[in-house]
Parts: structure tokens; C-alpha cells; sequence
């Protein structure tokens, strides 16, 4: 019922900065939350950040606490994940994912995640000199 779009990816200097969107369309209240999750090159897929539908609340990966920032724009059915400061490491496909209504989900510090069940088609993310 619902469909996800990123974009804003491409290639930054490390320290640099980048903000991706991802666009939904169909019933945009037909999940219970919605985030941003990453797979590098030959890497499992993490979780990056998560919001709550119901309340606002975010959540994050340890390693991007205090340089990521997740928002969304209900009106333009869009959120956003601001990235400062960022590192090679941040070398990714990065994609929007959303969880359906009443699905537990679950992100933790360490990146490790589960219950999200529509994915966009990613956005690459190059951090390099």
C-alpha cells in the first residue's frame, strides 16, 4: 500500500555533508513507523535511524548519534535524514524502509533491526577523498 522513493545521495569529502529524502505515496498512514537503513559492499544491512509514527520519537545507530538527524514532513509526505560530519565509513546504499500497522519493530544501538516491510530501491552514498 505504500511506496518508497530516496534521493539525495552521491559523492562527499569525509567531513562533509549530505540530506537524503525519501517520498511516500499511497496510504502515507499505513505504517507505525519509518527510517533510514544503509548496506555497504559486502556488508548485512544496519539500521541508521527510525521514527515513530505515533509519537514523534527517534532512534538511532550509536555511530551516527550527534552527526544524523531524522525529520519528516507530513504535509509533503516526505522524510528527511540530514547527514553532517561524515565519515568513509558512511560508504553506503542507504534506503527508506517503513513498518506496517501494528508490527513491532526494533532498532538498536548497534544497527540491528527488525519489522520494517516496504523498502524503497536505495540511494548511493560515496564518502571519499
Amino acid at each position: 500500500q505504500v511506496q518508497l522513493v530516496e534521493s539525495g545521495g552521491g559523492l562527499v569529502q569525509p567531513g562533509g555533508s549530505l540530506r537524503l529524502s525519501c517520498v511516500a505515496s499511497g496510504l502515507t498512514s499505513d505504517y507505525a513507523a519509518i527510517g533510514w537503513f544503509r548496506q555497504a559492499p559486502g556488508q548485512e544491512r544496519e539500521g541508521v535511524s527510525l521514527i515513530s509514527s505515533s509519537d514523534g520519537t527517534t532512534y538511532y545507530k550509536d555511530s551516527v548519534k550527534g552527526r544524523f538527524t531524522i525529520s519528516r514532513d507530513s504535509a509533503k509526505n516526505t522524510m528527511y535524514l540530514q547527514m553532517n560530519s561524515l565519515k568513509p565509513e558512511d560508504t553506503a546504499v542507504y534506503y527508506c524502509a517503513a513498518a506496517k500497522p501494528s508490527r513491532s519493530w526494533y532498532l538498536g544501538p548497534r544497527g540491528d533491526f527488525y519489522g520494517m516491510d516496504y523498502w524503497g530501491k536505495g540511494t548511493l552514498v560515496t564518502v571519499s577523498s
